[in-house]
C-alpha cells in the first residue's frame, strides 16, 4: 500500500513538473515553417469538408473554395501560432457558423494564464459606426473617460476598424449584432487589434469632447506589470477578510443565475447567464416558478443578454414553464457521418462515435438523423406554469440554446422580446456535439460541430438572429452613466401595460 502511495506521489510531482516545464518552455514568438503551416491548414480544410454538416449553408461551395485557396496561398513565410490563428480565423469566419471557431493551442493557454502581456488600454462598446469608451485600463487618464465617443484609433475610424475585424469573427449566418457585442466584450478588441494591426508603444486617439469638438490625444500601451495601483490594491488585501470558499461559491452562483422579486411592481427579475450543466438550473427553475406562482407575480423579466447557451435540455425546460403550446426542438437534426479517417485529430472521437451509434439512424438522404428530437413534442408545464406578462432581454451575446429559447417564445401573446437581435441564428444552427480538433504541427485547435439543427423549416433562412419586438439600443450617454437602458425600457413597458396602455 505504501509503495502505491509513493507511486502516486511521484507521479503527481512528475505531472506538476511537466506542466511547469511546458508552461515555461512555450515561446509565443516561435515560428513554424511554411510546410508545417500548409500541412495544418490543408488538414483543417479536409476535416471541415469531410465532416462539417453546414459548410456551404450560407456560403456557396465555389466561394468557400476560393476563401480556402486564398488562405493557403498566403502561407509563404514562417508564422507564429498567433499569426496562423489569425489567418485561419479569417477563413473560418466565412462559413457563417458561430460554433466553428479557432482556438489557441494548449501550450498557449498555459502560457497566457500567467503571462501579464501588454494590452490596448481601452475596452470599447461598438455599434454600427460608433465606438465608445466603456473602461480605461490606464486609471490615471483623466481625458478618455467612460462614455466618450472615439472618432479614430491611429487614423482608423470606427467603421474601418469594424469592417476589418469583423472578417475574423465567427457568427451564425450574416449576423452583425453578435460581432458588435463580441468586440465590446472584455479584451476581445485588444487581442484582435494586436493580431491584425499590431501594437505600437502609443496610440493616437481622435475623440469628441463634451462640447462635441474633435480633439487628439496620444495614450500609451497598458502594461499590467507596471500597474502600481493594481499591485498596491493586491498588497492591501487582508487574507482574513477574504470571503470563505462557500461564500465565493454562493456569490458565483448568484452571478450565474438568480431571481429577485419586486413586490411593489409585482415583478420578478430572473438573470440567466448560462444554460450549461453544473449550475443546478433544474431545481432553480422549479423553485423559482413555484415562488412566482405562490406570490401571484404578474410580470417576469428574464435577462439572457449574456447567455451564450449550453445544454438545450435546460433551455427547453425553461421554455416549458412559459410557452402556451406544444413545440419541437427541431424539424431536423442530423450529422453527415458518424466517423471518418480524421478521427485521430478529433477530441473524444471514440465517445462521440459510440454516442452517435445509439442516438442516430441513417435515412434515405444518406444523413444520420437524431430522430428523437425530430419527432418529440414538448408540452407546457402544468404545475407552476407562468401565465403573466413575460419580457425577455436579448442581445448579441444571446447565442445557441439561448436563441432556441427566445425563438420558441417569439410571437406568443404574453411574451415581449426587448433589446437587440440575438447572436444565434433564428432559423437554426450547427452545433449539438462539438469536439475540438487539434492540428498536429502548431497545436492550434478548432471547434467542429457535428449536427445541423433546423428549428422550423417554415422560417426564412435569412441568416439573421431572433429580432426583438421592442428595440432598445445603446447610447454614449447610457454607457457613460452605466445606465441599464434595456431594463429601463422593460420597466417602462410594464408600467404602460399596467396602466392599460398596451
Amino acid at each position: 500500500m505504501n509503495k502505491l502511495l509513493y507511486l502516486f506521489y511521484f507521479a503527481g510531482l512528475f505531472l506538476c513538473f511537466s506542466c511547469q516545464t511546458s508552461r515555461e518552455a512555450y515561446n509565443p514568438d516561435r515560428k513554424f515553417s511554411p510546410a508545417a503551416l500548409q500541412s495544418d491548414y490543408l488538414l483543417s480544410r479536409h476535416i471541415l469538408e469531410d465532416m462539417h454538416p453546414s459548410l456551404y449553408w450560407y456560403t456557396p461551395r465555389d466561394t468557400m473554395d476560393g476563401y480556402f485557396d486564398r488562405g493557403y496561398a498566403a502561407l509563404k513565410d514562417s508564422m507564429t501560432e498567433a499569426q496562423f490563428r489569425t489567418l485561419l480565423s479569417y477563413t473560418f469566419s466565412k462559413v457563417g457558423c458561430g460554433h466553428t471557431s479557432v482556438r489557441t493551442s494548449k501550450g498557449y493557454n498555459q502560457y497566457i494564464d500567467t503571462a501579464r502581456v501588454p494590452q490596448f488600454p481601452l475596452v470599447l462598446k461598438f455599434w454600427k459606426d460608433t465606438m465608445v469608451v466603456a473602461v480605461n485600463l490606464n486609471r490615471r487618464d483623466s481625458i478618455l473617460k467612460r462614455g466618450m465617443i472615439l472618432q479614430s484609433i491611429n487614423g482608423r475610424t470606427a467603421g474601418q476598424l469594424m469592417d476589418t475585424l469583423f472578417n475574423y469573427i465567427v457568427t451564425d449566418g450574416y449576423n452583425q449584432t453578435g460581432k458588435y457585442q463580441y468586440l465590446s466584450t472584455g479584451l476581445n478588441f485588444s487581442n484582435w487589434y494586436k493580431n491584425v494591426f499590431g501594437y505600437t508603444s502609443r496610440f493616437t486617439i481622435d475623440y469628441a469632447d463634451t462640447g462635441n469638438q474633435v480633439k487628439e490625444v496620444s495614450i500609451p500601451l497598458y502594461d499590467p506589470r507596471a500597474d502600481t495601483v493594481r499591485r498596491l490594491f493586491a498588497r492591501r488585501l487582508i487574507p482574513g477578510v477574504e470571503p470563505s470558499r462557500k461564500r465565493r461559491k454562493e456569490m458565483n452562483t448568484f452571478l450565474t443565475r438568480n431571481l429577485r422579486i419586486d413586490s411593489g411592481s409585482n415583478t420578478a427579475f430572473m438573470t440567466l447567464n448560462t444554460f450549461e450543466h453544473g449550475n443546478h438550473l433544474v431545481p432553480f427553475f422549479h423553485q423559482s416558478f413555484r415562488d412566482l406562482d405562490e406570490k401571484k407575480i404578474q410580470n417576469l423579466v428574464i435577462d439572457v443578454r449574456s447567455n451564450g447557451g449550453g445544454d438545450a435540455t435546460n433551455s427547453t425546460l425553461l421554455t416549458r414553464y412559459i410557452i402556451d403550446k406544444k413545440f419541437k426542438l427541431a424539424d431536423s437534426l442530423y450529422a453527415i457521418r458518424r466517423h471518418s479517417s480524421y478521427d485521430k485529430y478529433i477530441g473524444k472521437s471514440l465517445l462521440y462515435r459510440f454516442m452517435m451509434l445509439f442516438v442516430t439512424s441513417k435515412r434515405a438522404d444518406g444523413r444520420y438523423h437524431f430522430g428523437y428530437f425530430e419527432r418529440h413534442y414538448y408540452h407546457p408545464k402544468r404545475l407552476h406554469h407562468f401565465d403573466g406578462q413575460v419580457y425577455i432581454l436579448t442581445g448579441g451575446n444571446s447565442f445557441s440554446a439561448t436563441t432556441l429559447f427566445a425563438g420558441s417564445l417569439k410571437g406568443q401573446k404574453n411574451v415581449t422580446l426587448v433589446g437587440e437581435e440575438t447572436g444565434g441564428g433564428f432559423y437554426g444552427n450547427t452545433a449539438w456535439m462539438i469536439p475540438d480538433v487539434t492540428l498536429p504541427n502548431t497545436g492550434v485547435r478548432f471547434r467542429l460541430p457535428r449536427f445541423r439543427l433546423v428549428v422550423d423549416k417554415m422560417r426564412e433562412k435569412n441568416g439573421r438572429g431572433v429580432l426583438p419586438d421592442v428595440s432598445s439600443l445603446p447610447s454614449a450617454d447610457a454607457i457613460g452613466k452605466g445606465f441599464d437602458f434595456k431594463t429601463a425600457k422593460v420597466k417602462e413597458l410594464i408600467q404602460l401595460h399596467s396602466s392599460g396602455g398596451k
